[in-house]
């Protein structure tokens, strides 16, 4: 049962990587983009993977706390920082993606996400505007803040130091 655990729990963390790298991919792009047209279409392929990327991101959570219990790993220290950083880097994220990209999806004329809940689209805003929301997007640092602390986690998951 642990390896069949530790299987999904990997698989599901290629899952996530795999969706999450597509809304990754869009913030490069998006930064350079002016033409509404073109920056709708790239916010609609990073939200059409979203759901698969919170899916995975959820069995990743679940399968890790699962084998915590199973390998015994709560009174050690590693799984500890490893479930902060998870979700520190949960709302790290969030604070600087899901929102710029709410942002820029609102000025652009579609559906958006505020207050955990899915709004209406409303007119787009005029293209300076769509283009400056866009531009507001920092990559680069959402990357390294993502990737790093996933560096970070997966070094406590192998070499367990404490």
């Amino acid at each position: 049962m642990y390896r069949w655990l530790v299987f999904f729990h990997v698989l599901s963390a290629f899952t996530f990587m795999m969706a999450h790298g597509v809304s990754a991919n869009v913030a490069f792009k998006l930064r350079g983009e002016t033409n509404r047209e073109r920056i709708a279409a790239l916010l609609d392929v990073s939200l059409a993977y979203q759901g698969f990327m919170y899916f995975s991101l959820l069995i990743m959570l679940l399968t890790g706390i699962w084998l915590g219990f199973l390998g015994e790993w709560w009174g050690y220290g590693w799984i500890w920082v490893s479930l902060a950083l998870f979700v520190l880097e949960f709302l790290a994220m969030w604070a600087m993606g899901t929102i710029p990209f709410g942002r820029v999806r609102r000025a652009a004329g579609l559906p958006y996400f505020e207050g955990g809940k899915m709004q209406a689209a409303r007119p787009p805003a005029d293209p300076e505007e769509i283009a400056a929301q866009a531009a507001a997007i920092k990559p680069l640092p959402i990357a390294l803040v993502g990737y790093g602390g996933l560096v970070v986690i997966l070094w406590l998951m192998v070499l367990k130091p404490f």
